[in-house]
């Protein structure tokens, strides 16, 4: 069995007076012996009501500098941690804790009335965390911790590949499953994010993205927290906030997905804003367009483009600044803690330049599916390699470019399709922000396209127009024969497009 340390101990131990976290909506602060003095008297506080090692705890709130005193207190206590949607209606998130088994759930003020649900649905005992004091019928936690101590809780040592807290998958399929995260797999992510940008103890960070998704806790607040730096924590995104600290100089660091790149470069304050403080930039989640990311290099502002997975970590890739211009649309190589490799349809290893389903093996890979051995052996090809689902290609150089999900290619006429493909060329039209191609049921084709765009301020799509205009770049059989103007689309939490909501949207207006 591999241990290592307890995190928030051993950096406790290394620096702590040092702020680890610093609450944007009220200015106070955390070093990192706050933090572990805290996460001790949480790990004591819950054992004495009965929680023991294994057991599942879930949280609903918003993002808070207690999640991560929580996170700790489960690491140290070996408790299994689930964070939960604080978007989903309580009727979607009963069955999450009813698969999961959770005993405990915490919530913050804005989500009591979902939490006091959900103890009724399930039978959790229930306690107001964070600034919960606002819920008078609820259990505070500040009260289940009243009189315990602050010393340090078990032995200084973490089991390795333990089950430490429980994500929920993106849910694109509409069917969420448990993916396992264990603290090798957060070194791993962190040793792979640090060498790929460069991450110091100096650096300073903000932490928006939601924190019962991946990139929340990984991308890269944990990453920073084991480095020593800083990580501003912000109860959600909020552009002009964001825009504003990073104008100012406050971030030296930062993380986000597409979406936020675009609601960023949409600003009214984005021409002037300052970024000259902000060593690295680094996206994922979903493909970057490249016109959002040429938007930032005329800024002189480059973007490092990624890729990974919940079930890895997440970070698998990420390029590198010196080339990402010259490469754009590539997620870079592999790095220093992930091998991976591409297999053809016929199952063999794709050599050099070539293009196949992307594999992933390493020390970031989840041993699998919380209570799901089904699911888990679906999602492995044998000796470690995690099937991703995404078709990528390498390039001469070395150099990964994400193709598309091999779900969702459609064939058309007896021609693949990948819908990400399409919608590269569709954001290159001058009124087009966003666009998605979805495969959609067509009686003489088999399939088509149905494009779904929205266009950019002030813009209108003329959609007669945009066909022929199509035509022009595309094969006809990719051209897609149904086009939607939208004000918004369907996103995870994550900002990936849920698809199959829109074909289901497709369908109902077919019928």
């Amino acid at each position: 069995m591999i241990h290592v340390t307890d995190m928030a101990a051993k950096r406790a131990e290394l620096t702590p007076e040092k702020i680890a976290f610093r609450d944007h909506a009220t200015g106070a602060v955390l070093s990192f012996s706050d933090v572990d003095r805290r996460a001790n008297r949480v790990a004591r506080g819950l054992s004495a009501r009965g929680c023991r090692a294994g057991d599942r705890i879930a949280v609903l709130c918003h993002n808070h500098p207690d999640f991560f005193v929580l996170l700790f207190a489960a690491q140290k206590a070996g408790f299994i941690l689930l964070p939960l949607n604080w978007r989903q209606p309580p009727a979607e998130l009963e069955p999450v804790l009813v698969e999961a088994g959770a005993r405990l759930l915490l919530h913050d003020a804005a989500a009591a009335g979902t939490g006091a649900d959900l103890a009724r649905r399930t039978g959790c005992e229930r306690i107001g965390f964070a600034d919960a004091g606002a819920d008078p019928d609820g259990l505070r936690l500040e009260a289940v911790l009243e009189g315990v101590g602050e010393a340090a809780f078990g032995d200084g040592r973490v089991e390795a590949e333990a089950p430490w807290y429980l994500l929920a998958t993106s849910g694109t399929t509409g069917t969420p499953k448990l993916v396992i995260q264990t603290a090798a797999m957060a070194w791993a992510n962190a040793v792979n994010y640090a060498q790929a940008t460069g991450l110091l103890a100096t650096d300073t960070g903000v932490n928006y993205l939601p924190l019962f998704h991946t990139a929340g806790i990984n991308l890269f607040t944990l990453p920073l927290f084991l480095a020593g730096g800083e990580t501003i924590v912000l109860r959600r995104f909020d552009a002009p906030a964001v825009l504003e600290l990073i104008a100012r100089g406050a971030v030296t660091a930062f993380f986000g997905v597409p979406a936020i790149y675009q609601a960023l470069a949409l600003e009214p304050g984005f021409a002037d804003a300052d970024f000259s403080a902000v060593r690295s930039l680094g996206c994922g989640g979903a493909p970057m367009p490249a016109s959002l990311l040429e938007t930032y290099l005329e800024r002189g502002v480059t973007v490092c483009n990624g890729m990974g997975m919940t079930e890895t970590g997440p970070t698998v890739f990420l390029a590198d600044p010196e080339r990402a211009a010259e490469k754009i649309g590539s997620v870079g190589k592999a790095q220093i803690l992930a091998d991976v490799r591409l297999v053809a349809a016929d199952g063999g290893i794709v050599e050099g330049a070539g293009e196949g389903e992307l594999q992933i093996r390493g020390p970031g890979v989840t041993p699998g599916y919380f209570g799901n051995v089904q699911a888990t052996q679906a999602a492995f090809a044998g000796d470690g390699w995690l099937r991703s689902g995404d078709v990528a290609r390498r390039d001469a150089d070395g150099y990964y470019y994400i193709v598309d999900r091999i779900k969702d290619m459609y064939i058309s006429g007896g021609e693949n399709v990948y819908p990400a493909e399409v919608e590269r060329v569709l954001v290159t039209h001058a009124d087009i922000l966003d666009a998605v191609v979805v495969g959609v049921p067509d009686e003489k084709w088999g399939e088509v396209g149905a494009a779904y765009l929205i266009p950019r301020p002030g813009a209108q799509i003329d959609t007669v127009a945009l066909l022929d205009w199509c035509r022009q770049r595309l094969a006809g059989y990719k051209v897609p024969r149904s086009v939607t103007v939208v004000a918004d689309l369907p996103r995870t939490a994550a900002g990936k497009v849920q698809k199959h909501v829109l074909r289901s949207m497709y369908e109902e207006n077919a019928r």
